[in-house]
């Protein structure tokens, strides 16, 4: 059987943490800005961690050495 290539796109949105977690960055901030309120800029701002079962499937699928 052949060996599990990451996915390309998937290495550069997500990180994995130690303790096996998945973390990827807000949506909605490249362009735009006017249109949205100083909150919402605010708070789309850094990194979060996806759901377990979302993270789950992200490492199965696209991250299986990660």
């Amino acid at each position: 059987m052949p060996k599990l290539k990451t996915k390309s796109g998937a290495k550069k949105r997500f990180k994995i943490t130690g303790t096996g977690k998945v973390k990827h960055a807000q949506s909605g901030k490249r362009h735009g800005m006017i249109k949205r309120t100083n909150k919402q800029i605010r708070d789309h701002r850094g990194m979060r961690v996806l759901f377990k079962t979302d993270g789950d499937n992200i490492k199965k699928y696209f991250l299986p050495n990660g």
